[in-house]
């Protein structure tokens, strides 16, 4: 009974209870779904850390790679010196070779020349 001695009273209780009831039910709801989002965030979270610990492999594995390349290059850049080196030694000696043949040429010629004036003149 109410404070008045009718049955109301019963009623704004039950009203009260009710209000009260569906308060909580909403506060849960919310709370559900702060669980929820909690719960995907921790597994971005993790996956995000998952992902970062393969790319920092990755970086690892190209800085890795570029500083095989790049001594890969100065080995080969070391040998097209060489080789660039020993290209030019050679045709230097080639130079050398043309010149002496040219002298060997030019003194064949040049006895040819002399046994061709000797034999029209004896003969």
């Amino acid at each position: 009974m109410g404070e008045d001695g009718s049955a109301g009273g019963h009623t704004n209780q039950v009203a009260k209870a009710l209000q009260i009831w569906r308060t909580a039910e909403r506060t849960t709801a919310v709370a559900r779904r702060g669980r929820m989002a909690a719960q995907a965030a921790a597994e971005a979270a993790s996956d995000a850390a998952v992902a970062a610990s393969a790319t920092a492999m990755a970086a690892k594995a190209a800085l890795d790679s570029m500083t095989l390349a790049e001594e890969s290059a100065a080995k080969t850049a070391l040998a097209a010196e060489l080789v660039a080196a020993v290209a030019q030694s050679e045709a230097m000696e080639a130079d050398a070779d043309v010149a002496a043949a040219d002298l060997v040429e030019a003194e064949a010629h040049d006895m040819y020349r002399q046994a061709s004036q000797r034999a029209a003149e004896h003969g």
